[in-house]
């Protein structure tokens, strides 16, 4: 269990950062979407705020998983971020569905393993 989460931990922020960094930096091309998917795209990146912020909060994220620091917060902070992941791709994009479950399934599996750390939040 204890290899599992170092393994699964160390990818998801891999991801989270590459993505991130590919975002930031403009690394790479943007994907021509199109049909619903485009037309939310667009009203997200119309925004102005909410792609930078949702690529914030997976860069902090992925280095906290990838250096071992703070994981237990990381993992409640990005737990909406991975659930709209998994929701934008179930309804808009369900050719990419296969990496938004291994994402959210990824933090799911994390919160999990740290559980004990939770547990405090559930006292009465």
């Amino acid at each position: 269990m204890k290899i599992a989460t170092i393994i699964i931990r160390t990818i998801l922020g891999l991801i989270f950062i590459y993505v991130s960094m590919l975002f930031f930096l403009k690394m790479a091309p943007e994907t021509e979407s199109t049909g619903a998917f485009k037309a939310f795209q667009v009203g997200i990146v119309a925004s102005n705020y909410l792609m930078p912020l949702a690529k914030a909060i997976e860069l902090i994220c992925g280095l906290a998983f990838v250096i071992n620091k703070f994981v237990t917060l990381a993992n409640i902070v990005i737990l909406p971020v991975t659930f709209n992941i998994l929701m934008i791709n179930y309804f808009l994009t369900p050719q990419t569905l296969a990496i938004a479950i291994f994402i959210f399934f990824a933090n799911i599996f994390l919160i999990y393993a740290y559980w004990k750390n939770y547990k405090g939040l559930f006292t009465i």
